[in-house]
């Protein structure tokens, strides 16, 4: 250069500027000033061809990167550098090196990992960032797929500073993009997914950064990802029955990426950021009015169980049960439809739940359930919002069985015995609402109840359960009393047999259903709650609205118990039972002719179910010598199909040889190898005496059994109960008696043998006469009389005479009950 020679770079700058500055805008590498120029600039500027559709200058790119690893404390600049230089291209619409820039960048970032990455980072996402507010796809696309190259990027030093509230708010934006364009706005949209995917890398792995998971960014990111999932549905097959749809390894489409994205960000989500996500998921359900149908709803919420830690499942449910109650006063069709998806996705959380948890699911499905019933009903209230209510109320159960069923049997038994608990315990009440809600609960107990399966009676039946379910059983509602029959039915058919049992039948065979020999464990269970279970099985069969349907379902309940307890050591008591409801139907003045003749269809099935379980083969012969007699003598109205009786009969005039005789029965008990005479004596003779085997007193209406012929006359009116003349009630003879003289139980027997034969085969009016001797002279006026008589007034009252004629003493002394 001459002395008085100035370059063309000094020639276009000012006089006044520094030489620095000269410098820096010598771009031209053949100018003589680049040569003062930073190294790091001419490697730059070195990557860029002269022709940018030659791309970059892949040599001199390896000088680069080379020289930024010697020279660490260079990036920053480098990065500033290439910042000015995209900045400057981008101004000037010279995308071919804009899209060189941002390449070098992306290498720079993927070879360099030194602690002062940061700085250059920080250039680097500014030309992101320009990239972005371009309006050119093309420039939005490219800087889109820079950033998710730079997520999958692991950085060794932690960022204090950087924040990701642009990326968010943009990539979201993106999300929603309506380019006219079907192709241009697919491509958009699924770089904004992608850009999000990529902020959700970055972010949730770095606690020092800005928390991703904060309300102000989960509205933007998740509402993006629904809205694609929604609008591109009709792309991609969904089946919703079979499971959550398959993820595809080609996202070709939007949703299969958004859904993808939603899978990544509750999958990474910690206990305490789960909410963060559900949260948006269910503002974005109801703000677009997605609940009905609710097929949308039920997709992305398996997504998310699928999706979620497992242990955290639960609060996935946790926060839909919440929003349910949110919710107590919509619509019935958009609580039946919230309902229905969490019955859709409970049994994703049952595994996962223990302890507490699960009471508390039962807890909150049962207090909505009881929500609805109580809830006052409009008084414009059409059709179908009462339809509504009952659909959302059986969703509610169906939820509750659905998450039942996943649970271990142990917890099974705990949630019938918390449902039990919050069952109403009344015996009759005029409250509608009050029935309803014992009527639901009971059919959640039900739901539960068909999703366990019985090992051992005494685990399936702890004492606190078994007596609030059977104390329900005599409820005065029919519909109570069948719900509850039908959940001993679950609870005791461990063989499968109660479909074989549902009607009553006189024509069955051993090998028509499935038998096992009663364990010990099931024969104490038995022996031991016997009493409380035939006491509440009869005063239910007293109930005088019971239908068809009851006594079918007391059939099949007496059926299962037969099947599944009884041996050689309980039979007896359960013959017992059998011969009480058969006398039910005999004596009892307020049930209807038809109910008595269900009742003796009962007693005859059941005595033959017996004969047929035990091989007690005399009995069998016997009970089928009786079902032979109803059909000779026309009595076929007291044998089963209990529905199909339609003719009325008289219940008092029942042919002889129809019913079980105990005689009889005792003989082919005896001749069945059955020793009645072990524990009690000839038993069989009275009325509900399997209360002898006991060590409990009856409880409610029931008293000692063994006085059948006491009972029978006082159940009959204008008659009183009498001691037999030569009984003794002295205290030597209750001393007698606890002594077990076998003489004297022998003739109390007799006495009560030869009672109950006169009450059995002697005609009424004999009865009558018997009943009424002597009451004429022992009336009313005889016996004041004769007391009135007796007492001694000599010295108070003188003898006065009317007409000749004395004044009785008791019209002298009370004159004011004699006045007429």
């Amino acid at each position: 250069m001459s002395t008085m020679g100035f370059c063309c770079c000094y020639k276009q700058a000012d006089v006044m500027k520094c030489v620095d500055t000269i410098v820096d805008k010598c771009t031209d590498p053949g100018c003589c000033l680049s040569r003062m120029r930073p190294r790091y600039k001419r490697l730059v500027d070195n990557i860029f061809p002269s022709v940018p559709q030659d791309g970059l200058v892949k040599n001199n790119m390896e000088k680069l990167t080379f020289y930024a690893l010697s020279s660490p404390e260079k990036l920053d600049r480098i990065g500033e550098y290439l910042f000015q230089k995209a900045s400057r291209d981008i101004s000037r619409k010279r995308n071919e090196f804009v899209m060189i820039a941002m390449e070098a960048m992306d290498q720079l970032l993927v070879a360099c990992h030194a602690q002062t990455l940061n700085l250059f980072v920080e250039s680097y996402l500014r030309i992101v960032q320009k990239l972005l507010e371009s309006s050119e796809p093309s420039l939005q696309i490219l800087a889109t797929q820079s950033f998710v190259r730079f997520s999958n990027i692991e950085e060794d030093t932690p960022s204090y500073h950087r924040r990701y509230d642009f990326f968010v708010s943009k990539f979201s934006s993106m999300c929603h993009n309506n380019n006219p364009n079907l192709v241009t706005m697919e491509m958009i949209r699924m770089a904004g997914i992608k850009g999000i995917q990529g902020v959700i890398r970055k972010t949730v792995s770095d606690d020092l950064v800005e928390n991703i998971w904060e309300p102000v960014h989960m509205d933007k990111i998740v509402p993006s990802l629904l809205f694609n999932m929604h609008t591109m549905k009709s792309k991609t097959e969904l089946v919703v029955e079979s499971g959550i749809s398959e993820e595809v390894n080609d996202k070709t489409d939007s949703f299969s990426l958004a859904e993808s994205c939603l899978r990544e960000l509750i999958g990474r989500a910690s206990f305490g950021h789960v909410k963060s996500v559900i949260r948006p998921v269910l503002k974005h359900l109801d703000a677009h009015h997605m609940w009905v149908p609710n097929v949308f709803a039920t997709q992305c919420f398996r997504i998310l169980m699928f999706s979620i830690q497992s242990q955290y499942s639960y609060a996935v449910v946790e926060t839909l049960m919440t929003h349910l109650d949110e919710n107590s006063n919509a619509s019935p069709k958009i609580r039946t439809s919230i309902a229905d998806v969490l019955s859709k996705i409970i049994a994703i959380a049952a595994n996962e739940s223990v302890g507490p948890t699960v009471l508390e699911i039962i807890n909150s499905l049962l207090t909505n359930l009881r929500t609805s019933v109580t809830r006052r009903p409009p008084s414009n209230i059409g059709l179908s919002e009462s339809d509504g209510e009952n659909e959302y109320r059986e969703a509610l159960i169906h939820a509750l069985g659905e998450f039942a069923a996943h649970l271990p049997d142990y917890q099974k038994i705990e949630i019938m015995m918390f449902i039990m608990s919050k069952v109403p315990q009344f015996k009759s009440s005029n409250n509608p609402n009050d029935l309803h809600v014992q009527r639901m609960c009971l059919k959640s107990l039900l739901m539960v109840s068909t999703k366990y399966s019985s090992v051992q009676m005494n685990a399936t039946f702890p004492q606190s359960f078994l007596d609030l379910l059977l104390k329900t059983l005599t409820a005065s509602e029919d519909e109570i009393r069948f719900i509850v029959l039908r959940i001993l039915h679950t609870l005791l058919d461990r063989h499968n047999n109660v479909s074989k049992l549902s009607k009553a039948t006189v024509d069955i065979s051993k090998s028509d259903i499935n038998l096992e020999k009663c364990s010990r464990s099931d024969t104490i269970f038995i022996r031991k709650h016997a009493q409380d279970i035939y006491v509440s099985i009869y005063e239910s069969l007293e109930m005088t609205n019971n239908t068809v349907d009851n006594v079918e379902a007391v059939y099949t309940t007496l059926a299962l118990i037969c099947i599944e307890l009884l041996s050689e050591e309980t039979v007896l008591d359960f013959i017992r039972l059998i011969l009480s409801i058969q006398e039910l139907a005999i004596t009892n003045a307020v049930l209807s002719t038809q109910q008595k003749f269900h009742l003796h269809a009962l007693v005859i099935s059941i005595m033959l179910l017996v004969a047929v379980v035990t091989d007690l083969h005399p009995l069998k012969d016997y009970v089928e010598k009786i079902i032979e007699q109803r059909k000779l003598l026309s009595a076929t109205h007291l044998l089963p199909e209990i529905s199909i009786h339609n003719e009325v009969k008289s219940a008092s005039l029942l042919p002889a040889g129809v019913l079980i005789e105990e005689p009889e029965l005792t003989e082919a008990l005896k001749a069945s190898g059955i020793d009645i005479t072990s524990e009690a004596g000839p038993v069989l003779t009275h009325r509900r005496s399997w209360v002898e085997n006991t060590n409990m007193s009856m409880k409610g209406s029931f008293t000692d059994l063994s006085n059948l012929d006491l009972d029978s006359v006082n159940s009959t009116p204008a008659m009183q109960r009498r001691f037999s003349p030569n009984e003794d009630l002295s205290f030597e003879a209750m001393k007698r008696s606890l002594l077990d003289n076998p003489v004297i139980k022998v003739e109390q027997n007799t006495r009560q043998t030869q009672l109950c034969d006169m009450f059995r085969n002697t005609s009424f009016q004999d009865l009558v006469a018997i009943s009424t001797a002597s009451k004429d002279e022992e009336t009313l006026h005889t016996k004041i009389t004769d007391v009135f008589n007796k007492v001694d007034i000599s010295n108070k009252l003188s003898n006065v005479e009317t007409n000749n004629q004395p004044i009785p003493i008791y019209e002298t002394l009370f004159p004011e009950l004699f006045a007429f």
